[in-house]
């Protein structure tokens, strides 16, 4: 799976970057026809709690692709967050396939 990882106003450091890219290569554990994974990192008015978000958009067959967007205080708690919704949706992508 190809991993892009693009940071919106400001420059993720390495070990942020290494955190992600575990995380979202994981996901290939629940279902692994994942082609390509894109992560958006954003910092949304910098002054306010919950202020991190983190958008994955993982390019699946026979559907355009999967999304989920979270927030939460630290970058890489709301990509755990992201992360846990988009196994959800892999596991209902994967049973829609199977139905098939």
């Amino acid at each position: 799976m190809n991993i892009k990882i693009n940071d919106v106003h400001f420059t993720a450091d390495q070990k942020l970057v290494d955190f992600i890219t575990k995380k979202v290569s994981k996901l290939e554990t629940f279902f692994d026809g994942i082609i390509s994974a894109e992560v958006m990192l954003k910092v949304i008015k910098p002054e306010t709690a919950d202020n991190k978000e983190v958008e994955i958009k993982l390019s699946v067959p026979s559907k355009d692709y999967l999304f989920t967007k979270k927030h939460a205080n630290t970058f890489e708690e709301a990509t755990t967050f992201a992360v846990d919704a988009a196994k959800k949706q892999l596991t209902k992508h994967k049973e829609r396939l199977k139905e098939k």
